[in-house]
């Protein structure tokens, strides 16, 4: 039982904060996000909520393992990455500023980098977990500084 509750508290978290992420950033996705200039690479709308859904699961999931093995010592890094994770859906979309946006997603960047490679020495299943989220991320934020740069009418002050 404890094991159970090892992965399905943070993955249930980490699905809840999405799920609140997604909700603050509803309004601009139908409004706001249409009218911005955006990456070729940009991948079709339906692919961002399967996306992060999986990615929130992995990252559950590679906390959860950690904790299963009674490691807590990334627990702190772990949440406080998920924090800027949310801090990045308030920052682009419900403030609509593409600048807070791309300095909120380089913070997260380190954040999940610093994280996987702590993991990667402890516990390499963890680290191998969070690897999609990292490339994810690093995507997202070529997308990101791509509206920044070409946007400049769109950016607020």
């Amino acid at each position: 039982m404890k094991k159970f509750f090892a992965y399905s508290i943070p993955t249930v978290l980490a699905l809840a904060i999405g799920a609140l992420g997604a909700y603050i950033q509803s309004p601009s996705i139908t409004v706001w996000y249409p009218t911005l200039i955006k990456s070729s690479l940009t991948p079709p709308a339906v692919l961002f909520p399967i996306a992060w859904t999986i990615l929130y699961i992995l990252m559950g999931i590679s906390l959860g393992a950690m904790i299963a093995k009674g490691d807590m010592s990334l627990v702190r890094l772990w949440l406080v990455q998920l924090l800027v994770n949310f801090l990045w859906s308030v920052g682009f979309f419900a403030l609509r500023s593409p600048l807070m946006g791309l300095i909120i997603i380089l913070i997260l960047d380190v954040l999940v980098f610093t994280y996987t490679i702590y993991a990667f020495s402890s516990h390499r299943v963890s680290a191998w977990l969070f690897v999609p989220y990292l490339l994810w991320l690093l995507f997202a934020t070529y997308l990101t500084g791509y509206i920044y740069l070409h946007n400049p009418a769109k950016i607020l002050p």
